[in-house]
């Protein structure tokens, strides 16, 4: 079983993605033409970057886009795989936030370890949260308790309301 730095070694999608993309546009008829070409520079340029932060992604020539996600930021994950992506071994993982969209903050795709990548980034998001070594809060860290945190929070904001009462003052 290959650990965690596997997974921090993976930057490009599996090659078998060409070939889903290439099916898929071949199926979309008189559309190949234009879809084709699009799905091959977003093939060749598309790259991921695991690292003990987040995650992040990016693609494109023209218009270049990037995506980054921190572990801590990441609410759900879903792993998607329609009957090509079955056949040809692929998955999509898609990466939700707390961002108020109904659709998937980052889908990474073209993997063939979806499910040791899954385990990977719930890992690392609940540890992001736990209070363990990759971060949270020393109280929560202590007692490890829903009690403790929500001391935490009713120590937050009662700071926060003196704060605000200090600005009112003024």
């Amino acid at each position: 079983m290959a650990g965690p730095a596997d997974i921090l070694a993976i930057e490009r999608p599996h090659p078998s993605l060409w070939r889903l993309y290439l099916v898929r546009g071949i199926l979309t008829g008189p559309l190949a033409v234009v879809l084709l070409p699009y799905l091959w520079f977003r093939y060749h340029t598309l790259r991921y970057r695991f690292d003990d932060e987040g995650v992040s992604m990016r693609w494109g020539i023209l218009f270049r886009r990037e995506v980054n996600l921190t572990y801590r930021r990441i609410q759900d994950i879903h792993v998607v795989s329609g009957i090509l992506q079955r056949w040809m071994g692929l998955a999509d993982i898609h990466v939700q936030t707390a961002s108020g969209s109904a659709t998937a903050e980052m889908t990474i795709e073209g993997l063939r370890e979806y499910g040791r990548v899954r385990d990977f980034l719930y890992e690392r998001m609940r540890g992001s949260r736990g209070g363990g070594e990759d971060g949270g809060t020393p109280a929560r860290a202590a007692a490890g308790t829903d009690e403790a945190l929500l001391a935490e929070i009713l120590e937050e904001l009662r700071g926060t309301r003196k704060a605000l009462e200090r600005l009112a003052a003024r």
